[in-house]
């Protein structure tokens, strides 16, 4: 045992050498693939700095970046692996495990934490029967808790998949949200508009938008003191 073996971690250590999910031969890019590549690299003075739209790239390929997709995303780009796993690492958008067809983000920072986040992040561990962190057994659910996702004023909140946001959460709207998903029915994007802007800009910041909301003032959480 050498004096940097971590005798007693505070957390479970990632296994250092995992048996690979996708094979060798799985394990390449489309020649389409490699021209969009080539586009986001020619974006940046260094290769290197397009390892987050790669990663994300093998993420819509692969479903997640297990240590060998990371590794083809470093190759990619010739820089080295531990580069690459620090960026896959430092956001949860990036998937290192397999996840559930649908992800669901629960924001718990202080806003929403304040106006109910846990609250609700704890109804979905019930309704789910998952903690935080966790696939439901039929693979249609993962569960996570994470920081903000810069939407305070719609508190509490979560995201869909990386995807759509779906606003001022209630019990009543995560039990709809959770049918409409069982469904395939992904939530539309909603466009929130700021309570001094409803006159001037017609309720609305985006004309795209199918479907519009505004800023409440959410109750304060009853686990709250």
């Amino acid at each position: 045992m050498s004096q940097f073996d971590i005798q007693r971690p505070v957390v479970e250590l990632p296994d250092q050498d995992p048996d690979p999910v996708f094979s060798d031969d799985e394990l390449v890019w489309t020649e389409k693939e490699k021209e969009q590549i080539e586009q986001y690299k020619a974006k940046y003075p260094e290769p290197d700095a397009a390892i987050m739209s790669v990663l994300w790239m093998a993420q819509e390929k692969f479903g997640f970046l297990p240590p060998e997709v990371i590794q083809l995303c470093a190759d990619t780009l010739d820089m080295p692996f531990s580069k690459a796993y620090g960026v896959a690492t430092f956001y949860t958008q990036y998937y290192k495990e397999e996840q559930g067809k649908f992800v669901l983000d629960v924001c718990t920072c202080f806003t929403c934490q304040f106006t109910g986040g846990y609250d609700i992040l704890h109804y979905l561990e019930e309704q789910l029967d998952v903690h935080a962190g966790e696939t439901t057994e039929d693979g249609m659910f993962t569960l996570q808790e994470v920081e903000c996702l810069g939407c305070c004023g719609s508190a509490p909140m979560m995201q869909v998949t990386n995807g759509p946001y779906v606003h001022n959460l209630t019990k009543e709207k995560v039990d709809d949200l959770l049918e409409n998903l069982k469904k395939g029915e992904i939530p539309k994007f909603t466009s929130v508009t700021l309570p001094q802007d409803e006159d001037e800009m017609g309720g609305n910041r985006r004309s795209d938008a199918e479907t519009t909301d505004t800023y409440k003032t959410q109750p304060r959480s009853k686990t709250i003191k």
